[in-house]
């Protein structure tokens, strides 16, 4: 028979691994809802069954593609091809931009306010690109699960009608932590500033979740537009009529209510390109 002492050690031996990984589970990311299998925890799939899972990818190498107009005439579409896993913005398009930006899309990150733009034409983001994966991040209000939730909704019936696509939504758990994140960096309070997180800001928390290297394509680190030689290029490489990347950057840097911190997100991410391996190309940064 065992003794008590014995007893304890075994039980001890065999509960230690469980609690370093669960403590490693909660630190990550912050407090955890329930666990559901393997992946990453803070990108839940929508799927028809309602089996919940988590965003389950890994990639040695990934492009992060930005929209910007930086890409126009890069020429670099078939370097962006051959990596393993590239990541895209929003509605940003592949068609007739080929040699800049590349043709293929392993995942789509797509803000709350692009869901309309991929729904006027679902055809083509969901059956003919059925082999991306679709991460869609929102506010509670629109996100919601409780059938108040407008875009989930949406995204609800788009999984419906397409079973074989893949979305998921970022969760409110992951955007408060994308919160602390951004005021861990500035110090400053995110709502209390009045500013909203980019969709290029959740594309690299999940870049940097996802992938063990990163090569960002087309990305203005945060000194570019107050150089007097500066390029100047459109917002986004699709929408070449509209106002021109570094007003739109200016512009909502210094918004009090409801703009994007570009610039200052693009500080962060020179700071983390320290701690990461992240590689900004066309234009090339220097750290």
């Amino acid at each position: 028979m065992k003794s008590p002492m014995l007893r304890w050690l075994c039980l001890l031996s065999l509960s230690l691994p469980l609690l370093f990984w669960f403590g490693h589970v909660i630190t990550r990311d912050g407090p955890a809802p329930v666990l559901h299998g393997p992946g990453l925890r803070g990108y839940m799939r929508i799927s028809p069954g309602g089996m919940e899972q988590f965003l389950d990818m890994h990639c040695n190498q990934c492009a992060l593609v930005s929209s910007s107009g930086q890409m126009l005439r890069a020429g670099i579409g078939e370097e962006i091809d051959k990596i393993d896993c590239v990541i895209r913005m929003n509605n940003a398009p592949t068609l007739g931009y080929e040699s800049d930006v590349g043709s293929r899309t392993s995942v789509r990150v797509v803000s709350h306010t692009s869901v309309p733009l991929l729904v006027k034409n679902e055809r083509y983001y969901f059956q003919q690109s059925a082999d991306t994966t679709y991460v869609f991040w929102g506010p509670d209000r629109n996100m919601r699960q409780d059938g108040k939730g407008r875009i989930f909704n949406t995204l609800v019936k788009i999984a419906n009608k397409y079973p074989n696509v893949r979305i998921y939504t970022v969760t409110r758990e992951k955007i408060q932590y994308c919160d602390g994140v951004f005021q861990n960096e500035t110090g400053k309070n995110r709502m209390k500033t009045g500013a909203f997180l980019s969709t290029g800001f959740f594309t690299m928390i999940l870049a940097i979740d996802m992938c063990d290297r990163i090569h960002v394509y087309g990305m203005i680190n945060d000194n570019h537009c107050s150089r007097a030689n500066h390029s100047v290029v459109p917002y986004h490489y699709y929408e070449q009529n509209r106002i021109n990347e570094c007003r739109m950057y200016k512009v909502h840097e210094h918004t009090q209510r409801g703009g994007h911190r570009f610039i200052t997100e693009k500080a962060i991410y020179a700071k983390w390109a320290t701690r990461h391996e992240i590689e900004f190309k066309h234009p090339t940064w220097s750290l």
